[in-house]
């Protein structure tokens, strides 16, 4: 199926320092476009791979799950490693929750965590009906499109498939399970407004992890703050992480 125009996966070939960005559910590699050419421009490899059904079509993704986008993941994840002295791994909303889960599994072959308002814990009571709600409904309304910024749009869904949806609780009960393997820097931006992700989240990530994560709260943004009017902060932030916690420098300052 074609690829909706803006939706194509970006990468970019810089230094020894790589960071794999991971897009959110139903949404596109256009949320993190921004962000990638940002971390681009300083000399970093960039890595930012469009996830199985998305970017086309709701029916398309209805036909897939979470080990399909993380599959993904995964192989992008050893193309940095391959290339790279060291792989940093960054993510918005569920993108966030894979990145976890690859810094769980890879451990010291990934050097640190960024995450945009991380979706790790269930907190929509329609998901909990999800897995027998699939059968009678094949798509609920979307999730797109949670931006405070005037004029800035989504190039996301407008309706979520249930049958992919149902496959999130197991990957977040994973999350959850191995949350403690994540020894790596965490930086979590957190947005004070988020329609779509409730505070649950980070109060987990906070809970189990406590002095391994430093939490900066987005005050001018909602859930997709890479869009948003809080972007140049998550930007700059991030790069200065990657910068204190990279074991080789930046080839290139911005």
């Amino acid at each position: 199926m074609p690829v909706l125009p803006g939706a194509e996966p970006y990468h970019h070939d810089g230094g020894e320092i790589g960071v794999l960005l991971c897009h959110g559910f139903t949404g596109s590699p256009q949320s993190l476009r921004p962000w990638g050419e940002h971390l681009a421009r300083a000399g970093l490899t960039v890595s930012l791979p469009r996830l199985p059904g998305h970017g086309t079509s709701w029916q398309e993704m209805s036909r897939t799950r979470w080990e399909d986008w993380y599959a993904e993941l995964g192989k992008a994840f050893a193309d940095l490693r391959g290339r790279c002295s060291d792989v940093f791994v960054a993510g918005l909303s569920l993108g966030g929750c894979m990145a976890l889960r690859l810094a769980e599994v890879h451990g010291d072959s990934v050097r640190g965590v960024v995450v945009v308002n991380p979706s790790v814990v269930s907190d929509a009571p329609l998901l909990r009906l999800a897995p027998a709600l699939k059968y009678v409904m094949p798509s609920v309304p979307g999730v797109a499109g949670d931006i405070k910024k005037e004029g800035m749009t989504e190039l996301g869904y407008a309706r979520t498939p249930v049958r992919a949806a149902a496959t999130l609780p197991q990957l977040w009960k994973l999350v959850q399970r191995d949350i403690g393997e994540v020894t790596q820097p965490l930086l979590v931006f957190h947005s004070r407004d988020d329609h779509v992700v409730k505070p649950a989240s980070v109060a987990f990530l906070q809970a189990r992890l406590g002095d391994n994560l430093e939490v900066r709260e987005l005050a001018d943004s909602y859930h997709v703050a890479t869009l948003d009017n809080d972007a140049p902060a998550i930007f700059e932030g991030s790069l200065e992480f990657i910068r204190s916690h990279a074991s080789v420098p930046l080839t290139k300052d911005l």
